[in-house]
């Protein structure tokens, strides 16, 4: 067994005991393995290990490394800050995009055409809320993530499917789970609007250091990266 495979089995136990921990089930969890930086092959490795859904965070490095794995059955998430200038290739590439900030960029964003039958129209997106406040880092403010998602409720070829966020990083995994908790409440508060077109399944929130306290708070995405392949060079 490669490290590779040892690494995703390990993290599947984790996910698995968090999971009965909090009383949810295990199919709920989507496991999103986090290959920035990561050479094809070794995607590969994961991919043989049992994962099929990946993320990466550069339209750039993308659109190096998807057509060396076009033929693996694989889901590709967009989960790093996506400028409006590559909302057409980031269209063309990926299947989910987790990381939608703004009415410009989910304007740009219907507006492209689908590059493939293989990909889902409309495109499933999620809000990226900064919920910390961090200049370093995108995302809309927690107060206006109810206004674009009536604003994307609007759009014909985008599907609203949830929340994302990147929490301040803290030396205890405890600590994200106030904002985990955040997440969890304001996805009730736009669910509760009821808006047309937009549902709010679908938390995305947890990465290696504190995905276990992400998915006790209802994260069905998690997003694991070094966990995985190691500490990135």
């Amino acid at each position: 067994m490669s490290e590779i495979a040892k690494n995703v089995a390990r993290v599947e136990e984790r996910i698995a005991a968090a999971c009965r921990r909090a009383g949810h089930r295990r199919e709920d969890v989507r496991l999103v393995a986090v290959s920035k930086t990561v050479p094809p092959e070794r995607i590969r490795e994961a991919y043989d290990a049992g994962l099929r859904h990946f993320g990466e965070n550069r339209v750039q490095e993308a659109e190096r490394k998807l057509p060396a794995l076009r033929e693996l059955d694989i889901t590709w998430h967009m989960i790093g800050h996506l400028q409006t200038n590559k909302a057409r290739s980031a269209r063309a590439l990926f299947n989910w995009i987790e990381s939608l900030d703004s009415l410009r960029l989910a304007e740009k964003l219907d507006r492209a055409p689908q590059a493939s039958r293989e990909l889902e129209s409309p495109l499933p997106v999620l809000i990226e809320v900064n919920l910390g406040g961090e200049a370093s880092k995108s995302g809309v403010d927690e107060s206006a993530a109810l206004d674009l998602g009536r604003a994307i409720s609007s759009l014909p070829n985008l599907s609203l499917r949830g929340l994302m966020t990147v929490p301040p990083v803290t030396d205890d995994p405890e600590g994200a789970r106030p904002y985990f908790a955040r997440l969890r409440e304001l996805a009730r508060v736009i669910d509760s609007a009821r808006l047309p077109n937009v549902r709010m399944g679908e938390l995305s929130m947890g990465m290696s250091h504190d995905f276990e306290v992400a998915i006790e708070e209802g994260a069905t995405l998690v997003r694991v990266g070094s966990a995985i392949f190691g500490e990135r060079m």
